[in-house]
């Protein structure tokens, strides 16, 4: 029965496709030129000796030759597509670490809570006021849904509540989102809805955080006591799924991303983005993770993961979530926070489950041979992966397992040490340093731990390969500003964390990276770390040509203006997918 309804699920989403027919069809008959040729620039290869070269020729999807202006031009036969580079810099395409696509076009889509730098937003009266405004517009019984605000960038210096969101509207489902993603506020016909009272116990790895009196539900719903609210109104129509699918499509190519991912996808939508991938439809390739729901579901026999995968999609590691945010007070640390969390100067976070059935779910997993990857942002829950980890490979030996560490803000030198050892390889949300910097520094974590979050350069010198990535839509899709927090590790308030001796101050260990081994975590690291390092990721002959142009080279202009070098070109397969302000 199960693997009926999972087929039934699969089918009702490929209806997505069901407004995209004629366009589709069109874009299936699109192929790119047989041959094209890009000279006249600098070429950063990404290969092992990280070569520069000034042209490239490519025969339809593939890379066949990388050399100087001279070699490429007397290669170009006939009927060449020509491209001068004009100087500016060709790049391997840039590939989402990690993300949550299409996730942006929703945020998009819906009320912006946001605060700087990101936002304008600077009360909960204002969010109120934008809640209401879209209520009007909106029938009666409908979601209104609210992204991205940040308790600690609000002048009230606290979370909406359902009080709150009560005055915006009583006659709608209202939610907001936490910047974080790990935690949301209803409003009181949302918790009705969903049967949450003051008899509703907190659920295995969540919290629902209670009144005055201890036991009326405030609105806030921390981590898996969220996650069912956010369920009911992630389901979208047909049309309106392929608007969101393609405005984030559009958002990722228009910034040199030639490979997005899809974490922590239900199983239902993992079908859809499969389905409308193989029409054509999304001009970039899709990595998508499954969830632990739909990871029961393949371990059970009743899912299968890789009927769907193409060439532009893949169905690739599970992802499992081991705690939550340490700017949403849920991640697990071994030691409190910086700022006792409600007055309890012991608070240290919790995990979302026991370490015992953490490592009982991860070697199922693993001895299943799928690849793993694991949320882990604070040292305790860093501590409960590592020890998955080693349970599951005592199980099964593994000399390569890839197991992708997500986050690992708070790992400590030990814990990357032992990363190497297991062959465990974490993926850094180092613009962190840029987005929440200043609050770690002050709240969260206080100014010694704070220096290390995402140790870049601690990981590097211990010769432990990682990536980097932006949690989108948690943070906007803006890899050039992603690549310039490795390298300047400089806050928005312009404090510097882990940046060694800053005009004669001390800012901690120096973990700051250059700009090719920044690029490098977004290009061919990322590529290896899901196993797709022989296919893209460098530009080397039989690779596909998956390749972005940049209007300079992260590693020729100064620091600071890395996050101002445009994207004028992306090349997905051969085909030029953007170019200027236009998505093909």
């Amino acid at each position: 029965m199960k693997r009926i309804l999972v087929r039934i699920s699969a089918l009702s989403v490929g209806l997505l496709a069901a407004g995209a027919i004629v366009f589709a069809v069109w874009r299936i008959t699109l192929r790119p030129p047989v041959s094209q040729a890009f000279t006249g620039g600098r070429v950063l290869t990404m290969n092992d000796a990280d070569d520069m070269a000034q042209a490239v020729l490519l025969r339809r999807d593939r890379i066949v030759a990388v050399g100087s202006d001279e070699e490429i031009l007397s290669m170009a036969g006939p009927g060449t597509v020509f491209h001068d580079l004009a100087g500016r810099t060709l790049v391997p395409g840039l590939i989402d670490a990690h993300g949550h696509f299409p996730g942006t076009a929703m945020f998009n889509a819906n009320v912006d809570l946001a605060s700087p730098p990101v936002g304008d937003l600077d009360n909960i009266a204002q969010g109120i006021e934008r809640l209401a405004e879209r209520a009007a517009a909106t029938p009666d019984g409908e979601w209104v849904l609210g992204f991205r605000y940040d308790d600690t960038l609000l002048a009230d210096g606290r979370h909406f509540t359902r009080h709150d969101l009560d005055r915006a509207s009583t006659s709608h489902l209202v939610l907001v989102v936490h910047v974080s993603g790990h935690l949301a506020v209803a409003n009181t016909m949302a918790l009705d809805q969903l049967g949450i009272t003051a008899d509703t116990p907190d659920p295995e790895g969540g919290i629902i955080r209670r009144e005055a009196d201890g036991r009326t539900p405030d609105g806030v719903l921390e981590e898996t006591a969220a996650r069912p609210m956010m369920k009911r109104f992630m389901k979208f129509s047909p049309l309106k799924g392929l608007a969101m699918l393609r405005e984030a499509a559009h958002e990722y190519v228009a910034q040199g991303v030639t490979t997005a991912q899809s974490g922590l996808t239900p199983a239902a939508l993992l079908a859809g983005i499969a389905t409308l991938s193989k029409l054509g439809v999304i001009p970039l390739r899709v990595e998508a993770w499954p969830d632990e729901e739909a990871a029961r579901l393949w371990l059970a026999g009743d899912l299968d993961l890789d009927n769907n995968n193409t060439g532009l999609f893949k169905a690739g590691p599970i992802k499992l979530v081991a705690d939550g945010s340490i700017q949403g007070f849920t991640g697990y640390l071994s030691e409190p926070y910086h700022t006792p969390f409600n007055g309890d100067p012991d608070y240290r976070g919790y995990p979302h489950k026991p370490a015992e059935q953490l490592a009982e779910l991860v070697t199922s997993i693993h001895v299943a041979g799928r690849q793993l990857a694991i949320h882990g942002n604070g040292d305790a829950s860093i501590d409960d992966i590592l020890d998955a980890v080693e349970a599951a490979l005592l199980q099964r030996p593994d000399p390569d397992p890839r197991v992708i560490l997500i986050h690992a803000q708070m790992a400590r030198h030990d814990q990357l040490k032992r990363m190497k050892e297991l062959g465990v390889t974490p993926s850094f949300f180092v613009a962190h340093t840029w987005y929440w910097g200043d609050r770690h520094y002050e709240i969260f974590m206080g100014p010694e731990r704070a220096q290390r979050i995402s140790p870049l350069r601690e990981a590097a010198d211990l010769g432990l390969r990682y990536t980097i990535h932006l949690d989108s839509p948690v943070v906007p899709m803006t890899p050039m500003l992603l690549l310039e927090t490795a390298v300047r590790r400089v806050t928005s308030g312009g404090r510097v964390l882990g940046g060694g001796k800053q005009d004669g101050i001390d800012t901690g260990s120096d973990q700051r990276v250059t700009p090719r081994e920044a690029l490098r975590a977004m290009t061919i690291d990322a590529a290896w770390q899901i196993h797709a390092e022989t296919e893209r990721g460098s530009i080397e002959v039989g690779k596909l040509a998956d390749l972005a142009v940049l209007s300079a080279g992260p590693d020729e202009v100064a620091p600071e203006l890395i996050r101002d070098i445009t994207v004028e070109m992306t090349i997905v397969g051969g085909r030029v997918v953007y170019e200027g302000a236009r998505t093909r």
